[in-house]
């Protein structure tokens, strides 16, 4: 057994967690919307058309906010095509996946599943084959009450009252030589702040998300930020990350190293945001919306991205995540909480079978993903504030990260539920670790909950015959003395111990 020990401090704070860190993103993308969210041929499907089995398991996942309408797809929408009546809305070929987009579910449908699920709508716009009269032209049918075009003709759609949406994404990874109508960092500086100038103009309550850099391993991962910044930086409120972490060497100790390098690509985000700012000698700073990120190694062929024919909802990048996955997932939402001082938004990407936390057949069952339970234990215990956590734990070496710790932790406090949460993850492959707890400034601890995501199999998924083979378990492997705790965790397990102070 290793030894670690934590010290949390009441009056060492990170920063108040920003409820929209819990995001989930919903693409026109294989059948994440059509049999996914939407099916109204479902023996659940409500009078709109939705799957009332996935709402039942997205409103207890607990997403905050949920990005639409892409992701590639965003680059090529039309949004025009998606509202009126159904029968008269045009199909497309959609060149971002090679499939036939029917546009039978639209901006108005997701605004109204957004409002059945409780959950905050993100729209993006289109700044790919699109600019800024479109991206200006949204805002007003979305937001304005009434009285012009744009506004009346939601009115006619049906929608008296504005959608009120309050976070917009302007593109989506347009350095990106995958994406439909890629530019340059100029190029696309100079677009968007064109558009987020409009928008905000139409509406200025709305905040907005500029494009980073697809990925860290991007050629021009921080060159493409700073530009971007520079031409944006007066304009815009948060710089967008995505990443999706990969097991290229089938080993736990590598896959889990993506906790760090996605703590790093936080960190230099930051950094070159805050470069711009101190170039201009301003104190506003950029925030960072994690708008994708998730496991995703796994459906990554040919066939994953695309089938011929030019199909309707075909089944593509259908990853099926298994405990180990579920571990990474863990551990990414624990660097995002240790973030929270410049993280304000974060998406799951995405939310149904589509590298999804939930999986579904068509006419068929709904259930959780292995990555579903870490997200829904965070998301619904996360609240208060991030605590500074001063931790002392053995150290592993990595071919990707270097020198890393074997315990990951973040610390939450909520001072009205009188309650302290930790979320760990020991990622060591064989050592069980005892952790030493002290609380400095918090009142003597009364009581304690644990709960566990481990197993034998680090392959063993969930599927529709075996829904819960992977799922969080209570466990009482904790001990509590007034001001400090004792926790033991086996290897290759993510816990939550919450302690109670009354």
């Amino acid at each position: 057994m290793k030894k670690a020990r934590i010290i949390l401090d009441a009056d060492f704070i990170i920063s108040e967690i920003d409820r929209r860190l819990f995001g989930a993103f919903v693409e026109h993308l294989g059948r994440c919307v059509y049999s996914g969210i939407y099916e109204p041929e479902h023996a659940s499907a409500d009078k709109h058309g939705f799957r009332s089995d996935v709402l039942d398991l997205v409103r207890e996942l607990g997403p905050t906010i949920m990005r639409y309408p892409g992701g590639n797809f965003l680059s090529g929408y039309n949004w025009e095509d998606g509202v009126g009546p159904v029968e008269s809305r045009p199909s497309r070929l959609d060149l971002a996946w090679a499939s036939t987009e029917t546009n039978r579910f639209g901006t108005n449908e997701f605004i109204t599943w957004c409002r059945l699920a409780g959950i905050e709508p993100m729209l993006g716009v289109n700044l790919g084959t699109r600019g800024p009269d479109e991206a200006r032209d949204l805002v007003e049918y979305c937001n304005h009450p009434g009285g012009t075009r744009l506004s009346d003709l939601r009115k006619s759609h049906g929608y008296d009252w504005p959608h009120g949406v309050k976070f917009w994404c302007l593109g989506n990874e347009m350095d990106g030589p995958w994406q439909i109508c890629q530019k340059t960092a100029a190029e696309y500086g100079r677009a968007a702040t064109e558009a987020a100038k409009v928008m905000k103009w139409v509406d200025p309550s709305i905040q907005l998300a500029a494009c980073g850099s697809s990925h860290r391993a991007m050629p021009t991962f921080g060159s493409w930020e700073y530009e971007v910044m520079e031409h944006t930086f007066d304009h815009v409120d948060f710089l967008s990350l995505h990443m999706y972490f990969t097991n290229p060497h089938n080993d736990s100790t590598e896959f889990f190293a993506n906790i760090d390098i996605m703590d790093r690509f936080i960190k230099e985000a930051a950094a070159v945001s805050d470069a711009v700012a101190a170039k201009r000698r301003s104190s506003k700073r950029i925030m960072l919306s994690f708008d994708e990120w998730n496991v995703w190694y796994k459906a990554r062929s040919e066939a994953d991205h695309q089938q011929p024919g030019w199909p309707i909802g075909p089944r593509l990048l259908e990853e099926v995540y298994d405990l180990m996955d579920a571990l990474m997932v863990g551990g990414a939402l624990i660097t995002l909480l240790n973030n929270a001082d410049r993280v304000k938004c974060a998406c799951l990407a995405q939310l149904v079978n589509v590298i999804g936390a939930i999986k579904t057949e068509p006419r068929g069952p709904a259930w959780r993903q292995t990555i579903f339970h870490p997200f829904k234990l965070v998301a619904e215990l996360a609240h208060g504030s991030v605590l500074l956590t001063k931790i002392e734990t053995p150290k592993a070496n990595t071919k990707t990260a270097g020198e890393v710790p074997e315990l990951v932790v973040s610390s939450v406090s909520h001072p009205e539920s009188q309650a302290v949460t930790l979320f760990l993850l020991n990622r060591s492959p064989e050592s069980e670790i005892e952790i030493d707890g002290v609380l400095r400034g918090f009142p003597a601890l009364q009581k304690a909950n644990g709960q566990r995501v481990t197993g034998k199999n680090l392959q063993q998924p969930n599927t529709a015959s075996d829904p819960d083979a992977v799922a969080p378990q209570a466990h009482q492997d904790f001990s509590l003395r007034d001001d400090s705790f004792t926790l033991r965790i086996p290897p290759l397990a993510w816990d939550v111990l919450t302690l109670n102070y009354t």
